[in-house]
């Protein structure tokens, strides 16, 4: 019986809990017949138990975005203190986009040399995912980096995907399914640089490449049709 009034308890908004309150004064009846009563009123044709489920749901999904608001808040802040690298390195930045999800890629990436050089990628990767779209940008960003002459002694990049930084970095419990040959594409870029650092920053701060990601959306061109799926 205590369970089942603590599940009404946390199911109840705070001016049902006061209706209950008023309507248990009014009739004499106990708390908890009065909330079931309130509540019973609320979920009308769907029943009690319905209302009780999605409300559940909806609680643990408020519960999950406010612990995500609290991650990407501390990751943002170790962002900020994240070193900014010897004059001689070069910096870069990547961005993938799909529209929708599976579906159009379009990728952006900036690489900025230590004295002035600047090379922008923004263009159109073919279909797939969002993921497949962060591995292209990063594909893309090594090859603009491989391309330097001579090639960056240290190369300092961020993007601001967690999947494809944690798969690249072995951080993750399991490498991510579905990404095993973009993964190996891009450790073997990484074996031919020197020194690369790989961060992850919010994306408020990955501005430039989502531009440039968004830039390449807009001008997409559908040479071929995408796979059909049965």
């Amino acid at each position: 019986m205590q369970d089942e009034l603590e599940t009404l308890l946390a199911a109840a908004f705070k001016s049902e809990r006061i209706q209950a309150r008023r309507l248990a004064a009014l009739e004499g009846i106990t708390g908890d017949a009065a909330l079931q009563r309130i509540l019973e009123q609320a979920a009308g044709t769907q029943g009690l138990a319905a209302l009780l489920a999605a409300r559940t749901q909806a609680r643990a999904a408020d519960a999950q975005r406010k612990a995500q608001k609290i991650s990407d808040r501390q990751q943002a802040q170790a962002a900020k203190r994240l070193p900014a690298g010897p004059a001689s390195a070069w910096r870069g930045w990547f961005d993938g986009s799909a529209h929708p999800n599976p579906g159009k890629l379009g990728i952006g990436a900036l690489l900025l040399g230590p004295n002035g050089e600047r090379i922008e990628v923004s263009e159109a990767a073919g279909y797939g995912s969002s993921s497949d779209a962060e591995y292209a940008a990063l594909t893309a960003v090594l090859k603009a980096a491989l391309g330097v002459r001579p090639p960056p002694a240290q190369l300092l990049l961020y993007g601001d995907s967690q999947v494809v930084i944690n798969d690249v970095l072995g951080t993750a419990a399991a490498g991510a399914k579905g990404l095993e040959i973009h993964r190996a594409t891009v450790v073997a870029l990484l074996e031919q640089l020197h020194d690369v650092t790989l961060r992850w920053l919010p994306r408020h701060r990955n501005g430039e490449a989502d531009r440039l990601s968004q830039l390449a959306i807009a001008g997409w061109v559908e040479e071929d049709p995408p796979p059909l799926t049965v």
